[in-house]
Protein backbone atom coordinates (compact mmCIF):
# COMPACT_ATOMS: atom_id res chain seq x y z
CA UNK A 1 0.00 0.00 0.00
CA UNK A 2 1.64 3.20 -1.06
CA UNK A 3 1.39 6.05 1.38
CA UNK A 4 1.00 9.61 -0.57
CA UNK A 5 3.10 11.78 1.38
CA UNK A 6 6.89 12.98 -0.50
CA UNK A 7 9.45 14.30 1.06
CA UNK A 8 8.59 17.68 1.29
CA UNK A 9 5.61 16.90 2.40
CA UNK A 10 6.92 15.13 5.47
CA UNK A 11 9.84 17.64 6.06
CA UNK A 12 7.07 20.10 6.06
CA UNK A 13 4.64 18.17 8.30
CA UNK A 14 7.64 16.95 10.55
CA UNK A 15 8.77 20.68 11.15
CA UNK A 16 5.24 21.97 12.18
CA UNK A 17 5.25 18.89 14.59
CA UNK A 18 8.63 19.85 16.32
CA UNK A 19 7.35 23.66 16.35
CA UNK A 20 4.37 21.94 18.23
CA UNK A 21 6.27 20.76 20.71
CA UNK A 22 7.97 23.47 23.03
CA UNK A 23 3.88 25.22 22.84
CA UNK A 24 2.35 21.89 24.13
CA UNK A 25 5.44 22.45 26.69
CA UNK A 26 4.43 25.83 27.98
CA UNK A 27 0.90 24.50 27.90
CA UNK A 28 1.13 21.95 30.09
CA UNK A 29 2.84 23.19 32.95
CA UNK A 30 -0.90 25.31 33.60
CA UNK A 31 -3.24 22.26 32.49
CA UNK A 32 -2.10 18.72 34.07
CA UNK A 33 -3.52 16.18 31.31
CA UNK A 34 -6.83 14.73 33.93
CA UNK A 35 -6.03 11.37 34.56
CA UNK A 36 -4.60 9.09 37.35
CA UNK A 37 -3.90 11.42 40.77
CA UNK A 38 -4.74 14.72 38.65
CA UNK A 39 -8.23 13.07 37.55
CA UNK A 40 -11.45 15.62 37.53
CA UNK A 41 -14.80 15.61 36.91
CA UNK A 42 -15.96 17.53 33.92
CA UNK A 43 -13.84 16.24 31.01
CA UNK A 44 -16.97 14.26 28.93
CA UNK A 45 -17.29 9.57 29.04
CA UNK A 46 -15.04 7.86 30.51
CA UNK A 47 -13.48 4.63 29.82
CA UNK A 48 -12.33 1.95 31.95
CA UNK A 49 -8.79 2.82 32.97
CA UNK A 50 -7.62 -0.58 31.74
CA UNK A 51 -9.24 -0.42 28.37
CA UNK A 52 -7.91 3.37 27.57
CA UNK A 53 -4.27 2.46 27.96
CA UNK A 54 -4.40 -0.38 25.92
CA UNK A 55 -6.48 1.70 23.12
CA UNK A 56 -4.24 4.29 23.08
CA UNK A 57 -1.11 2.51 22.70
CA UNK A 58 -1.37 0.27 20.75
CA UNK A 59 -1.80 2.09 17.89
CA UNK A 60 1.47 2.79 17.92
CA UNK A 61 2.59 -0.60 18.33
CA UNK A 62 0.74 -1.66 14.88
CA UNK A 63 1.05 2.03 13.69
CA UNK A 64 5.21 1.11 13.04
CA UNK A 65 4.91 -2.81 12.33
CA UNK A 66 2.59 -1.71 9.89
CA UNK A 67 4.58 1.09 8.36
CA UNK A 68 7.51 -1.24 8.12
CA UNK A 69 5.46 -4.07 6.28
CA UNK A 70 4.50 -1.39 3.82
CA UNK A 71 8.03 -0.37 3.78
CA UNK A 72 10.99 -1.31 1.78
CA UNK A 73 13.38 -2.03 4.65
CA UNK A 74 12.45 -5.23 5.37
CA UNK A 75 15.84 -6.65 3.96
CA UNK A 76 17.59 -4.60 6.28
CA UNK A 77 19.54 -5.46 9.38
CA UNK A 78 19.32 -1.87 11.08
CA UNK A 79 16.01 -1.33 10.37
CA UNK A 80 14.88 -4.43 11.48
CA UNK A 81 16.69 -3.60 14.79
CA UNK A 82 14.98 -0.49 15.14
CA UNK A 83 11.52 -1.93 14.72
CA UNK A 84 12.76 -4.84 17.18
CA UNK A 85 13.10 -1.43 19.61
CA UNK A 86 9.92 0.07 19.00
CA UNK A 87 8.34 -2.89 19.88
CA UNK A 88 9.94 -3.83 22.94
CA UNK A 89 8.73 -0.15 24.25
CA UNK A 90 5.05 -0.38 22.63
CA UNK A 91 4.72 -3.90 23.51
CA UNK A 92 5.63 -3.09 27.13
CA UNK A 93 3.23 0.03 27.18
CA UNK A 94 0.14 -1.66 24.87
CA UNK A 95 -0.30 -4.74 26.92
CA UNK A 96 2.21 -5.67 29.89
CA UNK A 97 1.85 -2.09 31.43
CA UNK A 98 -2.02 -2.00 31.52
CA UNK A 99 -2.99 -5.44 31.92
CA UNK A 100 -0.67 -5.86 35.19
CA UNK A 101 -1.28 -2.15 36.66
CA UNK A 102 -3.06 -2.01 39.67
CA UNK A 103 -5.73 0.84 39.20
CA UNK A 104 -5.93 3.59 41.79
CA UNK A 105 -8.23 5.36 38.97
CA UNK A 106 -11.03 3.16 37.75
CA UNK A 107 -11.75 5.16 34.82
CA UNK A 108 -10.01 7.77 32.61
CA UNK A 109 -11.75 10.36 30.57
CA UNK A 110 -11.97 9.13 26.96
CA UNK A 111 -10.79 12.71 25.19
CA UNK A 112 -7.44 11.61 27.43
CA UNK A 113 -7.46 8.61 25.15
CA UNK A 114 -8.01 10.21 21.80
CA UNK A 115 -5.61 12.75 22.58
CA UNK A 116 -3.13 9.98 23.13
CA UNK A 117 -4.35 7.89 20.27
CA UNK A 118 -3.16 11.11 18.29
CA UNK A 119 -0.34 11.31 19.71
CA UNK A 120 1.05 7.91 19.15
CA UNK A 121 -0.54 7.73 15.52
CA UNK A 122 1.52 11.02 14.51
CA UNK A 123 4.80 9.96 16.51
CA UNK A 124 4.77 6.40 14.88
CA UNK A 125 4.51 7.75 11.02
CA UNK A 126 6.99 10.48 11.37
CA UNK A 127 9.59 7.76 12.79
CA UNK A 128 7.98 4.54 10.82
CA UNK A 129 7.81 6.86 7.47
CA UNK A 130 11.44 7.97 7.73
CA UNK A 131 13.16 4.72 9.00
CA UNK A 132 10.75 2.33 6.71
CA UNK A 133 9.83 4.39 3.49
CA UNK A 134 11.81 7.35 3.33
CA UNK A 135 15.26 7.61 4.73
CA UNK A 136 18.33 5.73 2.42
CA UNK A 137 18.85 2.09 4.05
CA UNK A 138 21.48 2.29 6.78
CA UNK A 139 24.25 0.13 5.96
CA UNK A 140 25.03 -2.60 8.22
CA UNK A 141 28.67 -0.55 9.50
CA UNK A 142 26.24 1.67 11.26
CA UNK A 143 25.59 -1.32 14.25
CA UNK A 144 29.75 0.16 14.72
CA UNK A 145 28.74 3.57 15.18
CA UNK A 146 29.33 5.44 18.51
CA UNK A 147 25.96 7.23 17.95
CA UNK A 148 24.14 4.06 17.33
CA UNK A 149 26.11 2.45 19.73
CA UNK A 150 25.33 4.93 22.48
CA UNK A 151 22.05 5.54 21.33
CA UNK A 152 20.77 1.81 21.95
CA UNK A 153 22.98 1.73 25.65
CA UNK A 154 21.07 5.04 26.52
CA UNK A 155 17.45 3.55 24.95
CA UNK A 156 18.30 0.27 27.33
CA UNK A 157 19.24 1.75 30.25
CA UNK A 158 16.18 4.26 29.90
CA UNK A 159 13.84 1.35 29.40
CA UNK A 160 15.52 -0.67 32.35
CA UNK A 161 14.32 2.50 34.55
CA UNK A 162 10.96 3.20 33.19
CA UNK A 163 9.72 -0.67 33.68
CA UNK A 164 11.74 -1.12 37.41
CA UNK A 165 10.12 2.49 38.55
CA UNK A 166 6.71 1.38 37.16
CA UNK A 167 7.10 -1.79 38.99
CA UNK A 168 7.87 -0.61 42.25
CA UNK A 169 5.02 1.70 41.87
CA UNK A 170 2.33 -1.02 40.94
CA UNK A 171 3.96 -3.08 44.21
CA UNK A 172 2.31 -0.09 46.61
CA UNK A 173 -1.16 -0.80 45.42
CA UNK A 174 -3.13 -3.71 46.44
CA UNK A 175 -6.32 -4.92 48.12
CA UNK A 176 -5.15 -3.38 51.40
CA UNK A 177 -3.75 -0.08 50.21
CA UNK A 178 -5.53 1.36 47.10
CA UNK A 179 -4.83 4.50 47.77
CA UNK A 180 -1.24 6.41 46.83
CA UNK A 181 1.66 6.16 48.92
CA UNK A 182 5.21 7.27 49.07
CA UNK A 183 7.10 4.98 46.79
CA UNK A 184 11.16 4.17 48.02
CA UNK A 185 13.71 1.85 45.93
CA UNK A 186 15.63 2.66 42.20
CA UNK A 187 15.40 5.83 41.29
CA UNK A 188 12.90 7.35 43.82
CA UNK A 189 16.07 7.76 46.07
CA UNK A 190 16.68 10.72 43.67
CA UNK A 191 13.50 11.76 42.20
CA UNK A 192 9.37 11.88 42.19
CA UNK A 193 8.97 10.69 38.82
CA UNK A 194 11.84 7.77 37.73
CA UNK A 195 9.37 5.99 35.34
CA UNK A 196 9.07 9.48 32.70
CA UNK A 197 12.84 9.65 33.44
CA UNK A 198 13.69 6.46 32.02
CA UNK A 199 11.55 7.33 28.92
CA UNK A 200 13.03 10.44 28.66
CA UNK A 201 16.49 8.70 28.37
CA UNK A 202 14.99 6.25 26.34
CA UNK A 203 13.74 8.29 23.40
CA UNK A 204 17.24 10.21 23.82
CA UNK A 205 19.03 7.44 22.69
CA UNK A 206 16.35 6.26 20.33
CA UNK A 207 17.40 9.78 18.60
CA UNK A 208 20.99 9.44 18.82
CA UNK A 209 20.30 5.82 17.34
CA UNK A 210 18.42 6.83 14.43
CA UNK A 211 20.13 10.22 14.00
CA UNK A 212 16.96 11.62 12.81
CA UNK A 213 14.71 14.42 12.94
CA UNK A 214 11.84 12.58 13.28
CA UNK A 215 13.99 10.70 16.46
CA UNK A 216 14.75 13.81 18.22
CA UNK A 217 10.83 15.02 17.53
CA UNK A 218 9.96 12.04 19.58
CA UNK A 219 12.53 13.08 22.27
CA UNK A 220 11.63 16.50 22.65
CA UNK A 221 7.78 15.23 22.52
CA UNK A 222 8.55 13.30 25.79
CA UNK A 223 10.23 16.11 27.32
CA UNK A 224 7.29 18.49 26.55
CA UNK A 225 4.47 15.78 27.62
CA UNK A 226 6.35 14.62 30.71
CA UNK A 227 8.71 17.08 32.17
CA UNK A 228 4.84 19.11 32.75
CA UNK A 229 3.35 16.65 34.70
CA UNK A 230 6.28 15.14 36.65
CA UNK A 231 6.44 18.88 38.20
CA UNK A 232 3.02 18.13 39.64
CA UNK A 233 3.25 15.03 40.70
CA UNK A 234 6.31 16.27 42.72
CA UNK A 235 4.47 18.64 44.00
CA UNK A 236 0.93 16.77 44.47
CA UNK A 237 3.27 14.34 47.05
CA UNK A 238 4.66 17.33 49.17
CA UNK A 239 1.52 18.30 49.27
CA UNK A 240 0.15 14.99 50.26
CA UNK A 241 2.74 13.67 52.43
CA UNK A 242 4.28 15.72 55.36
CA UNK A 243 7.24 12.97 55.70
CA UNK A 244 7.89 13.31 51.95
CA UNK A 245 12.09 13.04 51.31
CA UNK A 246 13.01 16.91 51.19
CA UNK A 247 15.64 15.56 48.87
CA UNK A 248 14.37 14.39 46.29
CA UNK A 249 13.81 16.05 42.55
CA UNK A 250 10.82 16.24 40.66
CA UNK A 251 12.33 14.17 37.25
CA UNK A 252 15.98 14.84 37.03
CA UNK A 253 18.39 13.55 39.87
CA UNK A 254 19.78 16.73 41.85
CA UNK A 255 18.80 19.17 38.94
CA UNK A 256 14.72 19.51 38.12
Amino acid sequence: MKILVNQKMFELLLSGWLILAPVIFVVLFFFPAPYGRHWKNGWGAQVPSRVGWIIMELVSLLGMTWLFLTGTRSNNAVAVFFLALWLLHYGYRALLFPLTRRYTKPSMPFVIVLFGMVFNICNSFFNGFFLFHLAAPYPTVWFLDMRFILGVILFLVGFGIHTHSDHILNKLKSAQHSDYRIPYGGFFRWVSCPNYFGEIIEWTGWALATWSLAGLGFALWTVANLAPRALFHHKWYYKTFRDYPPERKALVPFLF
